[in-house]
């Protein structure tokens, strides 16, 4: 596990990639207000958006999540900690006025881009971005 990437994983580099090219600023692991250990991996600070983009197998998406064999048990017992700490950070976050947005790594991120600018860009007061063909 210690070689698991924890930031700028390929579905994320993508993401990011994908906003800039929408001309959008962000913050990258950034950490979150009341929760000085957790992080997000995308931050739209101004009108406070949280995005975090979780990988299948750690944050149990129920379209790609598979169990472990050996060590069952505890694996079990880790990944369901993953979710419940994923609740309680959206739960927190949202208590707080944030609005959290969950980008799982098998989506396509140039479509989660763009509901991600059309939101920011809303909440700024401005239209809907424009790419050009």
């Amino acid at each position: 596990m210690s070689r698991q990437r924890r930031r700028d994983t390929v579905p994320e580099l993508e993401l990011r990639r994908a906003l800039r090219a929408l001309g959008l600023g962000y913050r990258v692991n950034a950490v979150l207000p009341g929760l000085p250990r957790r992080r997000c991996d995308v931050m739209f600070k101004g009108v406070k958006v949280v995005v975090f983009v979780d990988g299948c197998f750690w944050h149990g998406c129920p379209e790609h999540s598979t169990a472990p064999r050996n060590n069952a048990d505890w694996w079990a017992r880790k990944l369901s900690g993953n979710r419940a700490r994923d609740r309680d950070t959206d739960r927190h976050m949202m208590a707080l006025g944030w609005t959290v947005i969950l980008v799982r790594e098998h989506q396509d991120m140039t479509a989660a881009a763009g509901e991600i600018s059309d939101l920011v860009r809303g909440l700024r007061g401005e239209g809907p971005h424009k790419q050009v063909p």
